[in-house]
């Protein structure tokens, strides 16, 4: 699925229906379970831009 420029993390895994609420998010995001890039992300507020890539287990959110 891909998510337009600058929405953030939390934002973005709702809107892929990843989670339901931005409660959920976080706390999908600060149990290290949210990758950025293959990097862990723990912060709901990261801001996402063209290019980056969320993986959440099996779920792939590319960016642009």
């Amino acid at each position: 699925m891909q998510v337009p420029t600058g929405t953030t993390l939390g934002q973005a895994l709702k809107v892929a229906s990843l989670v339901g609420s931005g409660g959920e998010a976080k706390v999908l995001i600060q149990a290290g379970e949210v990758f950025v890039n293959g990097e862990i992300e723990t912060r709901r507020s990261r801001k996402l831009y063209e290019g980056d890539v969320v993986d959440v287990g099996d779920e792939r959110l590319e960016v642009g």
